[in-house]
């Protein structure tokens, strides 16, 4: 028997390190040519890290949340046959006196994703975060007041709004982790009505969820964010009536295969055509620098809800789209980014942004722009409002702009002028495909 250590791999050009999200491997488990070992994090890209040999783990370099370099010891295999390591060696394959102790038990916890992962062959039974014998049954005793259940936000999100103790719940992955099929297993075998009882009960548990993988990467955005911009919000009201006449007869004759379009191609159109005016507006602010960066081209970042928090990926070269493709790609990078398969790529370089929350939306927002960009435009929900004409009132469909400007760089007059042609373009869309 031998030993192979595998290597944190260069994941992107110029990265120098990335954050461990998860575990797909607990101490203990064998693992095949090619499966997943680990996930890693770097600019909201998630990476999988495929192992090269067969074996069976006996060693972890972190624990989830550290922060790794390329080319440091992820992760350590015993192996038939000699390995890539001689025997005594110790982490970085350098051969010492005696072999390392045991590693620390390292906790097998999910990144922030909703879909489970599959469980290994062998769960841990020497070193995992939890003894698989620990686990209660799907609807009995809860676990010990300092016991703490292993599962991913999504779940644990779940479990919350359900009013359900994760201590309750059998877990059947790695050390005793709670899946969604876990959660449909308690609720199947009547376990929230056994936990719930006949009358109001006190809930004295706490459950701690680390800031690791995206969530972690959206706190420390949006902490530069306000700490560094000086926000001004503008808000003006839009008469969507006629552009919503216009989408729903272009989506009536679109040509098959075509993507559906949605208020956004028109928007990424009328942005592009008001920063050709205000080339200030579609920037990068270098406040260490201090100087602005106006790009000609105009990338878009469009802010994303996907099951493991916020993601903004980027159509980039919008002003080389039409309509059609601008919605086509819309579809695309929301997808990539709701799955997990965006590339590192398609979630940077974006020069200004539009977030929208849908039918959620609200009246008024208050976006936080995406440092560095210096604005960010923010759809609000559309509503059927009364609006006089002269004569009488009418009904027509009104939606909010909420957007935000870096006060250093944009002044409030071209703040307002930009929007005030944004609503322009937007109540009169034919003006949209007119240059």
């Amino acid at each position: 028997m031998g030993e192979h250590i595998i290597k944190l791999p260069d994941v992107g050009e110029g990265v120098a390190e990335a954050e461990l999200v998860e575990w797909m491997a607990a101490i203990g488990a064998n693992v095949r040519e090619d499966e997943v070992l680990a996930a890693v994090m770097t600019d909201k890209a998630t990476v999988e890290i495929p192992s090269p040999v067969e074996g069976k783990v006996i060693w972890q370099a972190a624990k989830v949340g550290d922060i790794l370099a390329v080319g440091s010891p992820l992760i350590r295999l015993e192996v038939d046959g000699p390995g890539n390591v001689k025997p005594g060696a110790d982490q970085s394959g350098e051969v010492v006196e005696a072999a390392p102790a045991a590693a620390a038990p390292v906790e097998a916890k999910s990144k922030p994703k909703e879909t489970p992962k599959p469980v290994p062959k062998k769960p841990a039974t020497n070193g995992a975060a939890e003894p698989v014998s620990a686990r209660p049954s799907p609807s009995g005793a809860p676990r010990a007041e300092g016991d703490k259940p292993l599962a991913s936000p999504a779940v644990r999100k779940r479990a919350a709004d359900a009013g359900i103790d994760l201590r309750r719940v059998h877990g059947t992955g790695p050390a005793g982790r709670i899946s969604n099929a876990d959660l449909d297993a308690y609720f199947e075998s009547g376990g929230e009505t056994q936990a719930r009882g006949g009358g109001l009960g006190r809930k004295t548990g706490v459950t701690d969820v680390p800031m690791v993988g995206l969530r972690r990467k959206i706190a420390e955005k949006m902490a530069i964010a306000k700490s560094r911009i000086a926000h001004i919000t503008y808000v003006e009201e839009i008469d969507m009536t006629a552009l919503e006449d216009l989408r729903k007869q272009l989506n009536e004759t679109r040509k098959e295969g075509r993507a559906k379009l949605t208020l956004l191609p028109f928007l990424m159109r009328a942005i592009v055509k008001a920063v050709a005016d205000q080339p200030q507006i579609n920037a990068i602010y270098d406040d260490e620098a201090g100087i602005v960066h106006q790009h000609g081209g105009v990338h878009i970042g469009v802010a994303a809800q996907t099951p493991g928090g916020l993601m903004v990926p980027v159509a980039h070269h919008v002003e080389a789209r039409d309509l059609w493709d601008c919605a086509a790609e819309v579809a695309r990078l929301s997808e990539a980014a709701r799955t997990g398969k965006a590339k590192r790529e398609e979630l940077s370089g974006s020069t200004i942004t539009i977030t929208s929350l849908g039918a959620m939306g609200g009246i008024v927002t208050t976006p936080v722009i995406n440092h560095p960009e210096v604005a960010i435009v923010g759809v609000n929900k559309m509503q059927v409002l009364p609006k006089w004409d002269g004569q009488e009132f009418r009904p027509r469909k009104c939606m909010n702009l909420s957007s935000s400007f870096d006060h250093r760089v944009i002044d409030g007059w071209d703040a307002a002028v930009f929007v005030q042609r944004l609503k322009e373009l937007l109540e009169t869309p034919a003006m949209i495909f007119i240059d």
